[in-house]
């Protein structure tokens, strides 16, 4: 046992000689800035959806009242596009709920809240882009309203959200689906 205890000194020692506190700080340091760039990176969260809006527990909601839902979807002044930013899918084949044949909807999504002027409530809309064929370029739309910095991805309307898709990163066309009434929390 005598070698083992000389071979684990010296180790010990070449180690202490060959390393200071400021390496191991410096160490320590790059580990914890590398985990929290983690987060930052891009993320695939594509899944089989199986039908409805494309968002898992999520159907479209549209009413067939046309005076509960006012405007046209094919118009950037349609009230739920206060936030869109993009092609609509009412002018490529889709509607302003589902995506054009030949794409899909991306499960990833970012938010905004749209007041209906029918009844003058506010409703959040999840603005989902559909992916995988070439960009429609028809009606392209620019509202920004409540539009935040891309660090708040979730309420950015100018990332390409189809990266996230497992079949396409092209980017097609965007929808607008009511999730429900915004409240108000006091």
């Amino acid at each position: 046992m005598y070698w083992l205890d000389k071979i684990t000194e010296k180790f010990s020692r070449q180690v202490a000689n060959n390393t200071s506190r400021r390496h191991l700080l410096k160490r320590i340091g790059l580990t914890l800035a590398g985990g929290a760039a983690v987060p930052l990176l891009p993320v695939a969260r594509a899944a089989d959806t199986g039908g409805g809006s494309g968002y898992h527990g999520v159907a479209p909601q549209t009413s067939d009242n046309p005076a509960a839902d006012p405007g046209d979807p094919a118009s950037c002044d349609y009230w739920r596009y206060c936030a869109v930013d993009g092609f609509l899918c009412s002018c490529c084949g889709g509607t302003h709920v589902s995506c054009p044949p030949g794409t899909g909807m991306n499960p990833m999504t970012w938010i905004g809240t749209c007041k209906n002027p029918a009844d003058n409530l506010n409703y959040i809309i999840s603005y989902n882009d559909c992916c995988g064929k070439t960009s429609c370029s028809r009606c392209l739309c620019n509202n920004n309203v409540g539009d935040t910095p891309p660090y708040r991805a979730f309420s950015n309307n100018d990332i390409n959200w189809c990266v996230g898709m497992e079949n396409s990163t092209i980017y097609h066309c965007t929808t607008a689906i009511i999730l429900g009434v915004a409240t108000e929390t006091n």
